[in-house]
């Protein structure tokens, strides 16, 4: 009996969650790629800046040193420039306009996926003026959720004053 392959959309998550194993984040490993007519165009893994040192270099969350209450926000304070936002400055919009962007994140301590992964309003807004058009979330090893882009311009939680991650 042949083997089964796996569907289309959990290769490219998979793809994505090995791409998450470079993070360098204390606390999460992020990855993302952004696929256009079947060939991955660009990936990204959370992580410091070029040049500048990893938190797990340093050995310690610098968010969590200088803001230790704060769950939510305290962006200002992250040494890491998320997966999508590497992964989208490292692409040309020409190459990402129709795009899909397959995202996979899990948490450092447990190795669990990340509950409610989803991009934050920043990577929301670079996400949109790239050109992607869908991004797909990983919820577990089999299941994922699709966003069509067109609903974060059309559904602007911003307005309703919900800030993401």
């Amino acid at each position: 009996m042949p083997k089964k392959r796996v569907d289309k959309i959990n290769y490219y998550l998979d793809i994505a969650e090995t791409v998450a194993e470079r993070g360098t984040c204390l606390r999460k490993d992020y990855g993302c790629i952004i696929v256009k007519n079947d060939e991955i165009i660009s990936t990204g893994y959370s992580g410091a800046p070029r040049g500048r040192i990893n938190c797990i270099d340093l050995g310690y969350c610098c968010k969590k040193k200088i803001y230790p209450d704060i769950h939510h926000g305290g962006h200002d304070a992250c040494r890491s420039v998320h997966a999508e936002q590497n992964a989208i400055i490292s692409a040309a919009r020409k190459d990402m306009i129709g795009s899909s962007m397959y995202l996979v994140g899990k948490r450092k301590d447990t190795k669990e996926y990340e509950e409610g992964a989803m991009s934050c309003q920043m990577c929301r807004k670079m996400i949109i003026n790239s050109g992607i058009s869908n991004v797909i979330v990983r919820k577990n090893k089999k299941e994922y959720i699709e966003v069509d882009v067109k609903e974060w311009i059309k559904n602007d939680d911003l307005l309703e004053g919900i800030v993401t991650y």
